[in-house]
Order: structure tokens, then C-alpha cells, then sequence
């Protein structure tokens, strides 16, 4: 009786459990965001981001239609989450100095030496793809638009470009390329030097 019922249930025929649609959506974003952290928008395949998120290619085209709509998306809900610069910027301002410090504080601790999920990687991974470069172009302004005006002060659209260009050359340098200075170096020492950089550039250096 118990393996009947057990045959039934494993049959091809047996009804399947109704998968719960938000929690597959968030699957594939997970595994989405991990494959083109990993390998950037050309060399991510559909196949292994199916495959990671426990479901089927067919299944990732019925959410998301195409690998770029599904890159779109993943950049889009990257950058809406709290960066760095954005972070730092929302709070109120604080006395001369302590920004820098905190916004290179929060670089050093989000840019392991291994690699991690991260929105500055998926942007130097793929930007050799016209595609992938344009939807991320697109994103960048709306992200950048909302740090300047944060920033305020005068220059505040190129400061905050300044800000993004130093977080993502330390991030290429340290998480893309490896190199053994940054990987193996004191974090405290690397936060000391980096600190008076985005001082200046947040507009929170000593008079």
C-alpha cells in the first residue's frame, strides 16, 4: 500500500504542488544576479541561472522574456537598494569629515576579496555589451541624479560621478582584478587613506 502511494505521487501523472510565483521570481533574481556578478552579461547563461534557481529555462523566458529583460531587471533592483554613496548621503548631515570616513568604511567592508553578489562587479563585468552597457547607462542616471541632489553644494552631479568612479576602480581593482596590495592590505590603513578622498568629494572636509 505504501509503495502504490508513493509510485502515485512520483508518477508523471500525479498533480504537481503549485509553485508559489513570488518566491520563484525571487529564486531567479538571486541566481540571476550571482551568475552575472560571476561571469557578466555575455558568458551568464539562461541555462545555469535556470538551473541554480531550481527551475526551468522556459520557466525563466515565462517571467522575464528574454536574458536582458532578466539582465534589466537585476540591475534595476541592484541599484534601488542602498549603496554606498546613497546610503551615506540620506543621512543628515554630519560634522566635517565623518562621511568620508563612513562611506569608506562601508567600501572596504562590502568589497571582499572573494566574490560576492554586487552591482559595481555586474557593471565592470559587462559593459564590453553594447546592450548591457546601455540598460546599465540607463540606471546609473537615475541612481546619480538622486546622489547629487543629496550631495547638493556646487557640482554636486560631477562629485557624485567622482564618488562612483573611485568605488567602482577600488572594486575593479580589489574584487575584478585581485590585486595583491588591496587584497592583503590592513583595512584599517586602506579606510585611513580613503576617508579624506570622499571627504572631499561629499563636500564634509575640514575647512
Amino acid at each position: 500500500m505504501k509503495k502504490t502511494q508513493q509510485a502515485k505521487e512520483t508518477s508523471p501523472d500525479a498533480p504537481r504542488r503549485r509553485r508559489n510565483p513570488v518566491a520563484t521570481r525571487k529564486a531567479i533574481l538571486d541566481s540571476a544576479r550571482l551568475a552575472f556578478t560571476r561571469y557578466g552579461y555575455d558568458r551568464a547563461s539562461v541555462r545555469e541561472i535556470s538551473k541554480n534557481a531550481g527551475v526551468t529555462a522556459m520557466l525563466v523566458k515565462h517571467y522575464f522574456g528574454s536574458k536582458e529583460k532578466l539582465f534589466e531587471e537585476v540591475v534595476g533592483e541592484t541599484l534601488s537598494l542602498h549603496g554606498i554613496l546613497r546610503s551615506e548621503t540620506a543621512k543628515p548631515r554630519r560634522e566635517a569629515g565623518v562621511m568620508g570616513r563612513e562611506m569608506a568604511e562601508a567600501l572596504v567592508a562590502s568589497s571582499p576579496s572573494e566574490l560576492s553578489p554586487d552591482g559595481t562587479v555586474i557593471l565592470l563585468r559587462s559593459v564590453g555589451n553594447d546592450q548591457a552597457a546601455g540598460i546599465l547607462r540607463d540606471n546609473a542616471k537615475g541612481y546619480l541624479e538622486s546622489a547629487a541632489e543629496a550631495l547638493g553644494g556646487d557640482n554636486p552631479d560631477i562629485r557624485a560621478a567622482l564618488c562612483v568612479a573611485l568605488i567602482s576602480g577600488y572594486k575593479l581593482m580589489r574584487q575584478v582584478v585581485a590585486l595583491p596590495a588591496l587584497v592583503n592590505a590592513d583595512q584599517e590603513e586602506i579606510t585611513r587613506l580613503l576617508a579624506p578622498l570622499f571627504a572631499k568629494l561629499a563636500g564634509t572636509e575640514p575647512e
